[in-house]
């Protein structure tokens, strides 16, 4: 159970997460940011995304890894937060399972 801080915190990540990705990825792919989670004491953030195609999937993750401090950094200069999380990407498979489910009961 998520507090409402948490809550928060996880959206306005999400979104900031997705305007970061959106300029700083490369086009090849595309990126698209499904949600983020928040530890219970703001320490850590795991941001999870999806990529299209999916042969790009692990050049994407990949990239996200790599951009992780640059992240941090964006997150400081638009967000009021006083203590950053540490920050972590990794592709939403639940997302991509649904979306799966979705195609075959279509």
């Amino acid at each position: 159970m998520h507090t409402q801080r948490q809550q928060q915190v996880s959206e306005m990540l999400a979104h900031i997460a997705a305007d970061y990705l959106g300029k700083e990825s490369n086009r090849q792919s595309l990126i698209t940011v499904t949600r983020a989670d928040i530890a219970p004491d703001l320490s850590k953030a795991t941001i999870y995304f999806t990529v299209m195609p999916e042969t790009y999937q692990e050049e994407a993750l990949n990239f996200t890894k790599r951009k992780r401090t640059e992240f941090r950094t964006y997150v400081k200069e638009h967000t009021s937060l006083r203590r950053l999380p540490y920050f972590d990407f990794e592709i939403d498979y639940g997302e991509k399972h649904r979306q799966h489910l979705d195609t075959l009961s279509a």
